[in-house]
């Protein structure tokens, strides 16, 4: 049984829930599914007449608070979104693998971006219907001030929500026209609204860190206070590889964002999603929750690893621990 709460018992709007479709959203993302799939759009479609919870999600945008911080924040990011991207240069920039992910990493950070990783794109990653010809994709994360997050659900946590979102399309439209300047194709792909493939998945492959309990991407550096956007390219950029930091089994044992989600929608244990056993976030028990408070934000505010400074000290402790394992299964 979860501990007291101070947003228990969470009521869901009726007028909100009079918008839900028969069918559920645990079903749309393969809950329980044994074979492998490309994910479906389940939210944050461009065109919401495109998935089945289109109308909950129009309930969501149509009770926005009249709040300058998200008009502000909406306004930014819809004009950089509307940005042209530059020409792309006649002759292309050729050099090694190893300059370009310097290159990339010294355009990015610091300043635009907290951190930049490179995967091999993957067709897995990419929605149901999708298709690309690029060969990797660019993943950029920008850190949220846990200060102002750490006030979620409250407005102020979500103002500081649309304001990362903001610098995350800011710094895929940075990245895309810097690579068109040095002649190589490039495509930004920007949140929340759903683009051509799950951010998620790259992330982890691109050396972001590990998938947490609360279905967020946990770093070891930025813990899950971050969001994330990306660029397609075929750049020659060295790729990145995945990490692990230990926080897989640390989840595993630790209860703390599970305690505190309102409507309970974390589970102890991972499910079985589209044929992969992972940690899963109930859809249909989140969202509600999510609409009514136009963001949530809870469970990567109150994770241990979120907290400025804590996940390098927990990344090198579980280290050493995994090392004084490793010598003990030798002896």
């Amino acid at each position: 049984m979860a501990r007291d709460n101070p947003y228990r018992p969470f009521t869901p709007d009726p007028d909100q829930m009079a918008r839900a479709p028969d069918i559920s959203g645990n079903e749309v993302n393969g809950l329980g599914e044994t074979d492998m799939r490309r994910p479906r759009p389940v939210y944050w479609a461009t065109d919401p007449d495109q998935i089945a919870h289109g109308e909950m999600q129009r309930w969501f945008m149509q009770n926005s608070p009249d709040d300058p911080r998200f008009t502000e924040q909406r306004k930014r990011r819809q004009a950089a979104m509307d940005r042209p991207l530059p020409e792309l240069a006649r002759s292309r920039l050729e050099q090694g693998a190893d300059a370009w992910l310097a290159a990339l990493q010294a355009f990015c950070v610091p300043g635009l971006a907290e951190k930049v990783g490179v995967a091999r794109l993957q067709d897995d990653w990419l929605y149901e219907g999708q298709a690309t010809a690029f060969l990797r994709i660019v993943v950029i994360g920008v850190q949220h001030d846990y200060a102002v997050l750490s006030h979620a659900p409250e407005i102020e946590a979500g103002g500081e929500v649309m304001r990362q979102y903001t610098r995350a399309v800011e710094a895929a439209m940075a990245v895309a026209g810097w690579l068109r300047r040095q002649g190589w194709e490039a495509e930004p792909v920007t949140g929340p609204m759903t683009g051509k493939l799950a951010l998620i998945p790259p992330a982890l492959a691109s050396g972001f860190g590990e998938l947490g309990k609360h279905g967020s991407v946990i770093d070891r550096d930025m813990g899950a206070s971050f969001r994330l956007s990306a660029v397609l390219t075929d750049a020659p950029i060295r790729e990145t590889p995945a990490v692990e930091h230990g926080i897989d089994a640390f989840c595993l044992s630790c209860r703390i964002c599970e305690d505190a989600c309102p409507p309970e929608a974390l589970s102890p244990t991972k499910r079985r999603v589209r044929g992969v056993e992972k940690w899963y976030v109930d859809f249909d028990r989140c969202i509600p929750f999510f609409n009514q408070h136009q963001g949530c934000a809870i469970c990567i505010a109150v994770c241990p690893w979120s907290r400025p400074g804590v996940g390098q000290n927990l990344a090198r402790k579980l280290a050493r621990r995994a090392q004084r394992q490793a010598r003990a299964d030798q002896t």
